[in-house]
């Protein structure tokens, strides 16, 4: 059995309001094993037989939207891709010292071409690192998400639809569910 992580976007806000044992239930529906939730924020732990990620991720989209009356957006990723998302550290200490704000991980559906890199990238700043790793952009902003001037219209006019994570949320999950 394989162990994966949903991120879903968009839970949790707006009128868009499901409790974790719901959302568990659904997954439940699905056929899915050992099903948990982590905050209520859509992060779904999960096992399955089924390997292929494009399959389980439709699969989940289509059963959300079934059970909830609305699309979802996820973003799957295997206990592997998760232990390595816990395991990087895009920016040296010293940025992190300097910096007043959490690291965010932007959860990608794919991983983006050389020149979809570059594009992001010119978007970092002093106030605004940004580093990418596979299919996650990760955000050191220098004070809080709401003080950065950072346009994340912009990342994902050039990433695509995205949702965003603290890392610390993703080494959480990574310890309490992959260890």
């Amino acid at each position: 059995m394989e162990r994966y992580v949903a991120f879903l976007r968009g839970m949790n806000l707006g009128n868009r309001r499901i409790k974790n044992d719901e959302l568990r239930r659904c997954f439940e529906a699905l056929d899915f094993a050992d099903v948990t939730c982590f905050r209520a924020s859509g992060n779904v732990i999960f096992g399955s037989e089924r390997a292929n990620a494009e399959v389980l991720t439709g699969r989940i989209e289509a059963g959300l939207a079934e059970s909830l009356g609305y699309e979802v957006p996820v973003f799957l990723r295997s206990d592997d891709e998760l232990r390595a998302m816990a395991a990087h550290e895009p920016f040296e200490r010293s940025a992190l010292a300097a910096s007043k704000g959490k690291v965010q991980v932007v959860l990608l559906a794919q991983k983006p071409s050389a020149a979809d890199r570059r594009k992001a990238l010119a978007l970092s700043s002093d106030d605004d690192r940004l580093a990418i790793d596979e299919r996650e952009l990760c955000w050191l902003p220098r004070g809080g998400m709401s003080e950065s001037e950072l346009d994340l219209n912009a990342i994902a006019a050039i990433l695509g639809m995205h949702t965003i994570r603290t890392k610390g949320t993703i080494d959480q999950i990574a310890t309490k569910h992959f260890a």
